[in-house]
């Protein structure tokens, strides 16, 4: 699909798009056409590039550790033992920061009970 389609199929503007492209975190392929300026074709692939883009940076990501997350995904492509690898830090990450979210929302369930309940003894404390 060409961009504007790809913009349209991700919900992304056009000029965000081309934004990743630059930073390198979409790859589309060349096509033949437009002669000496060739389009960008995106793929199903890329569709879901974009959903781990918008996945990672509601978690917190930034678009430099995006980046770099996608460049050592796609230099290990080869190797299974070098993707796993990055899947397992990956998922890593992400356990550390349900841990830390699951501390956040015991933390606030309670205070909201306590609140709820007349504040009766002492107040609930926020534990890192």
């Amino acid at each position: 699909m060409l961009i504007s389609e790809f913009a349209s199929a991700t919900g992304l503007s056009t000029e965000t798009v081309r934004f990743y492209v630059g930073k390198g975190l979409l790859k589309p392929r060349r096509s033949t056409l437009g002669g000496s300026n060739p389009y960008q074709v995106f793929s199903t692939e890329d569709v879901t590039a974009v959903r781990m883009i918008q996945l990672q940076k509601s978690l917190g990501y930034s678009l430099s550790e995006i980046a770099a997350l996608n460049r050592e995904y796609r230099a290990g492509a080869k190797s299974v033992a070098r993707t796993a690898e990055v899947l397992r830090n990956q998922i890593e990450r992400l356990q550390e920061q349900r841990a830390q979210l699951d501390t956040a929302l015991d933390f606030l369930t309670n205070k909201l009970t306590w609140i709820e309940g007349g504040k009766r003894g002492d107040a609930p404390q926020f534990l890192c």
